[in-house]
């Protein structure tokens, strides 16, 4: 069963879509929210597995909503605008759905929302999610280049989409592998989770100062500056004493 969240600030689409859905029992629709703040406060109370979520709403976008979660939960976006399809892919999203959404393709995204789930499973059976050591040994591989790496000397990886950016020595090359996939592999005393987009070695961290709205902001060796959200400060705080 996936827990569901409607987020869409046209009553009569969220009406239709929980109709469609009612034609497909595993997913329960849990709420429904008007707007992006709204929705942002459902996640919380909710913790939704999937958010049905649309675009453009006033005061903020569901890219705006999307930025602000710490942990994102699978998304299907449902808009009456083709124009951000790429964008929305950047997002990880599992799938686009233009408004009138039809029951076929509702059918073929909740289609694609089950292969990922096989696929999870089936790495959770084959031993991925094994935590790597940081004197691990990682093969990076960007186009033509290779690189054997130890995991120690990685400061950083940055989300590009579907896939991350590695920061180690003067290179930055992309890997095709989202930030949740890595963090899964990662070891927690090592790496952090500073927001959304960034996960940092703590041992790579030059300089911490201040930031607003009670965040913090880390300066990396190599002169990378990275914001720790504020709810990820606290975290962070936690686990080096400040």
């Amino acid at each position: 069963m996936k827990k569901a969240l409607i987020i869409d600030d046209e009553r009569l689409a969220r009406s239709e879509l929980k109709k469609l859905l009612a034609d497909h029992p595993e997913i329960v629709v849990v709420g429904e929210a008007v707007n992006a703040k709204d929705g942002l406060e459902k996640i919380e109370t909710l913790h939704p597995d999937l958010l049905f979520l649309d675009i453009q709403m006033p005061d903020k976008t569901g890219f705006d909503l999307l930025a602000e979660l710490e942990r994102t939960p699978q998304v299907i976006f449902t808009t009456a605008y083709d124009e951000y399809a790429l964008k929305a892919f950047e997002y990880n999203a599992l799938d686009y759905l233009l408004k009138p959404v039809e029951p076929k393709r509702l059918a073929d995204a909740i289609h694609k929302l089950h292969q990922q789930d096989e696929k999870e499973r089936q790495a959770a059976v084959g031993g991925i999610r094994n935590i790597l050591s940081e004197n691990d040994q990682v093969f990076v591989k960007d186009g033509d280049r290779c690189w054997f790496v130890k995991l120690q000397e990685i400061r950083l990886f940055e989300s590009v989409g579907n896939y991350a950016r590695v920061y180690f020595e003067n290179n930055k090359p992309l890997i095709l592998k989202s930030l949740n996939a890595l963090e899964e592999r990662l070891d927690e005393r090592t790496f952090f989770r500073a927001n959304r987009k960034h996960i940092v070695n703590l041992r790579m961290i030059e300089k911490i100062d201040t930031y607003f709205n009670g965040g913090l902001l880390l300066e990396m060796r190599g002169g990378e500056k990275i914001e720790v959200s504020r709810r990820q400060a606290v975290k962070f705080k936690e686990m080096m004493s400040l």
